[in-house]
């Protein structure tokens, strides 16, 4: 699949010249590979390009595409990054390695309880609406403390940092806007004593933006496997 090596290191150059421009060591910006919809083939063939962290939206689909993929298990990192329901909670607990979009407690005590013993703690982000949209997911800015100290204090998982889909926009200083308050309430949050080290921020179209304004975690789907066809 030449195309998707090819967009995978067109990607990889993107980061890498954002995180200079920002004086910052691209080695500190992680590439996720969001490969939802698309075929575990897909994913086999960015894993021999290098590739080792991958993103998931849909639970069922994604669990479909790790046992496919078993024999890589131990060289993958599969990482939840949709909206998670109570009910589909069990084999996200029991199958990734990393949940981004949890936005109340309820779903961090599932998690935890639901986690195999024999795992690694489950790293799991805050989702955070931080652009204050009523159709977006996330825990309000301001109810993020709260719920942060509650998620930490949870057995079988380690709370790693904070996560947002900010609305597209078009040009790098309006995308930036969402971004900068993101790493504000991250800050915050490490100043009351929280042990955060994740940023997960920035897509496709706006991953320059996010990695100027502290992104550790790039989420980029579309500029690695190309336009998605949604099932009706």
């Amino acid at each position: 699949m030449p195309d998707l090596i090819h967009h995978l290191d067109a990607v990889r150059q993107r980061i890498a010249l954002a995180a200079r421009g920002a004086g910052r060591d691209p080695r500190s910006v992680e590439l996720l590979a969001v490969s939802k919809t698309f075929p575990a083939e897909d994913v086999r063939a960015a894993h021999a390009a290098g590739q080792r962290a991958f993103g998931e939206n849909y639970v069922q689909e994604a669990v479909t595409k790790i046992e496919a993929l078993a024999d890589l298990r131990a060289d993958l990192e599969w990482h939840f990054i949709g909206p998670l329901q109570s009910n589909k909670s069990k084999p996200v607990a029991e199958n990734f390695d990393w949940v981004h979009s949890v936005d109340r407690l309820k779903i961090a005590e599932r998690l935890s309880a639901q986690r195999p013993d024999g795992l690694p703690p489950l790293n799991v982000c805050l989702q955070v609406n931080a652009s204050g949209e009523a159709s977006k997911s996330g825990v309000a800015p301001g109810e993020a403390l709260e719920l942060a100290r509650a998620v930490a204090a949870l057995p079988r998982l380690r709370l790693r940092g904070l996560m947002s889909i900010p609305e597209p926009a078009g040009d790098i200083e309006t995308q930036r806007a969402p971004h900068r308050l993101l790493h504000a309430l991250f800050e915050e949050l490490r100043a009351e004593g929280l042990e955060l080290d994740t940023l997960s921020m920035g897509m496709s179209g706006d991953l320059e933006a996010a990695v100027i304004e502290g992104a550790t975690i790039v989420r980029i789907g579309t500029a690695i496997f190309g336009a998605r066809d949604y099932p009706n």
